[in-house]
């Protein structure tokens, strides 16, 4: 794994970031099984609430060209120090990749951690939704 490229491709999306109100621009970038990369900044609104995260823009990316098994994410930000991805994007990552690896960057420093690290016991669901199986 290119941890290298996957970092690149994260810095060069944050610089799209529409962060017009908290000036926090993120980029993440998904390493797929099948070595693909996928991307998304994050996009804010002023109903702040309806912000989109960047490790969730790169998720729904991936989702919609059909790709649903991860290895790793970059995300990187122009802040000061490196941070993990938010409590939601923790969530929807777990949906996904329970041992994804996470590295992050910022300000010139750099920190790795595992989703299960940083979430260790993600909600799961039900076993089965009323009418059957879900995918």
């Amino acid at each position: 794994m290119d941890l290298e490229r996957l970092i690149d491709e994260a810095r060069a999306v944050s610089e799209k970031a529409h962060a017009p109100y908290s000036g926090f621009q993120v980029g993440a970038a998904l390493l797929a099984e099948d070595g693909s990369v996928h991307v998304g900044c994050n996009v804010e609104n002023a109903s702040y609430g309806l912000t989109v995260c960047a490790e969730r823009s790169a998720v729904t990316s991936a989702i919609a060209q059909g790709v649903k098994s991860f290895r790793a994410v970059a995300i990187v930000t122009n802040g000061e120090r490196p941070v993990g991805p938010c409590g939601a994007c923790r969530q929807v990552l777990a949906e996904f990749a329970s041992d994804l690896i996470v590295v992050s960057e910022a300000g010139g420093l750099r920190k790795q951690w595992t989703l299960g690290e940083l979430l260790p016991s993600p909600f799961e669901g039900l076993p089965e939704w009323p009418g059957g199986q879900h995918d």
